[in-house]
Parts: C-alpha cells; structure tokens; sequence
C-alpha cells in the first residue's frame, strides 16, 4: 500500500520538475506562467501520463485503487475521515487544475478513455462493495465508486459536466467523510467490523441508527441531497457534449444508470446488516450506549453542507462556475 501510493508521488514529482524546467532560461513553478506555456505534442503526452498515474493512485482510479480499501479497513475511522474526506479529492483536483488546465491538447486526445474508465469504475466498485464483509471496506468501494462520475465529469470537456464533477468531489467530501465517522462511533460500541456479525441495534442506537440511515440515503443519491444534484449536473454534462457521437453518449449514460441502481443496492444492504435483525437485539442495554452530544454535534456539522449543496447548489456552483469557463474557452475554444 505505501509502496504504491509513494510510487504515484514520485510520477508527480517528476512531471513538476519536467514543466518547471522546460523551455524556461529559469525554472518556474509559476501557475500561471505554466499555463500559458505550450508544449510540443509528445511531450504533453508524457506529461500527462505521468501525471494522470499520480493522481490515478490518490483518487483513486481502477487498476491503482488497491491501496484503498486495505488502508480504510485497517486505519482509525479519524484517519478514514481525512481520507475520504480531504486526501483523496486532491487526486481529482490535481485532474483539473493540472491535467485539465496545463495540458488542455493531451487532455482532449485521452478525454473519451477517462470516461470508460470512469464508467467502468462506477459498476466494478459497486458490485465489488456488495461483496464486502468488512463495513469500512464496504463505504471505501461506494467512494472508489463515486469516484467515476468525477472522472466522467472531467472527461466530458463541458462546462456543465465539470461543474458536476466539482460539485461531486466536494458532496463525497462530506458525506464519505460522515459514513465512516459513523462507522467509527457503532465500533466504539460493538467492537464489530464484519457486517454478518452485526443486526438489530436500530433501537439500542436509535440516534446512530437515524444519522447513518440518512447520510446512506444521501450516498445513494437521494434527492434534495447534494450527491443527486452532483450527479445529475454529470448526466447532463455528458449527454450535452459536443465532443462525442449521440450512441457512445447513450450508452455511457446507459452504463452510469445502472451503477447508479447498483449503489441503493450495496448501501441498503449494509444498513440493513447493521440496525435490522434480531443478532445483537436482546444484547443486555449496557453493552450498546448511544450517541452523545459531542458524536451528534459532528454529525450534524457535516450533514448540513450536504443538505444545503443539495437544496442550494448555485452555492457551490457560482464560486466554480468562473474558472470553469475560463479553463475550457481559453484552452479548449481558443
């Protein structure tokens, strides 16, 4: 696991001291500098693979997401949190800022692979997370997941789809960072991992039981919760772009339709797993206590933002929108 993951530090690293020193009498790490540099085709390319390997490791992105899932089901749920919450959405960031914006040409010529890629990430994690015996590792599939309608977002090369992926990599912030939070405090209480040995704690737990069931329904994107408008705005990005044919389009939406049927499935399932049932139902009352202020205080804190995305997207979306366009018409339209 550190193996790789320092192995996609090192592919950033190099990509950053190659644009910093290339066709410069002074090395610069200017931003802005680099993004009116332009770079002859093959280098770009190089670029771009290595830079798209790194950030394929943070995001992660299918065949280098191994790391993941391993990592979430042996780390503190504090640990998770970061993760999920921060660590990993700087993979899809560095996408954007760099890939996107500094190698707009290499880009275009690998959009349409990141979208495959993207939708087949989307059925493979959700299919694999049913299979998970392990809860961590189950809410580590769902994000490995929802990691595809970024990529999607990202490849799709319109205004609209990127917002979405934006908006999607902030709504997973959340609400990946709040599951395993939950995960966290039901472990502090059972000292359980494995799904098949939990059930019946809806009401030793009514509080926890509520929290997780509805930060589940906001992963599963429900609507009026930000992960439904984050990716719906990818469905549209996807339909209306103009760089693909209209029946690759339909069946990428197609694809995506279903991984979105499949999500209720792996994130109902675990619900189900965890609060119904009769295992742990006649458990005496002192083995299970329930949430306190501090625990609800947190899990309150970080489910408003995705109620309000979810209600108020324009929110999000006109501190983005700005840069969105100026990424895409000066490098895309010019």
């Amino acid at each position: 696991m550190l193996a790789m993951y320092s192995g996609g530090s090192v592919f950033l690293l190099i990509g950053v001291l190659g644009l910093g020193l290339y066709g410069s009498n002074e090395p610069t790490l200017n931003f802005e500098t680099l993004a009116n540099q332009s770079y002859p085709v093959a280098l770009e390319i190089i670029f771009y693979i290595g830079f798209l390997i790194a950030f394929a490791v943070k995001s992660p992105i299918i065949p280098l997401h191994t790391w993941l899932p391993d990592t979430h089901g042996e780390a503190h749920y504090s640990t998770c949190m970061l993760l999920a919450g921060i660590l990993l959405k700087m993979g899809a960031y560095g996408l954007v800022r760099i890939n996107m914006e500094l190698l707009p040409h290499a880009h275009s010529i690998f959009s349409l692979w990141l979208i495959i890629v993207g939708t087949m990430q989307i059925i493979y994690a959700a299919s694999t997370s049913l299979g998970q015996r392990n809860l961590k590792k189950r809410i580590a599939y769902s994000s490995v997941s929802h990691m595809g309608f970024i990529i999607i977002g990202i490849g799709s090369i319109t205004d609209t789809g990127l917002n979405g992926a934006i908006l999607q990599i902030i709504s997973h912030g959340f609400i990946g960072a709040a599951l395993f939070f939950l995960a966290g405090t039901s472990y502090d209480r059972m000292r359980l991992v494995y799904l098949d040995e939990m059930g019946g704690m809806a009401v030793s737990i009514p509080k926890i039981f509520t929290m997780f069931s509805i930060l589940s329904m906001a992963s599963l994107a429900l609507p009026g919760m930000s992960g439904f408008v984050a990716e719906l705005i990818v469905f549209f990005g996807i339909i209306t772009s103009q760089k693909y044919f209209l029946m690759p389009k339909i069946l990428i939406t197609f694809v995506m339709a279903i991984g979105m049927i499949l999500t209720p499935i792996y994130s109902l399932s675990m619900s189900r797993q965890m609060f119904y049932g009769y295992k742990l139902f006649n458990a005496p009352s002192s083995y299970f206590f329930d949430s306190g202020p501090r625990e609800l205080f947190v899990s309150i804190s970080i489910f408003l933002p995705v109620i309000g995305i979810g209600i108020y997207p324009n929110f999000v979306l006109s501190l983005s929108g700005e840069k969105v366009e100026t990424i895409l018409y000066n490098y895309f339209y010019r």
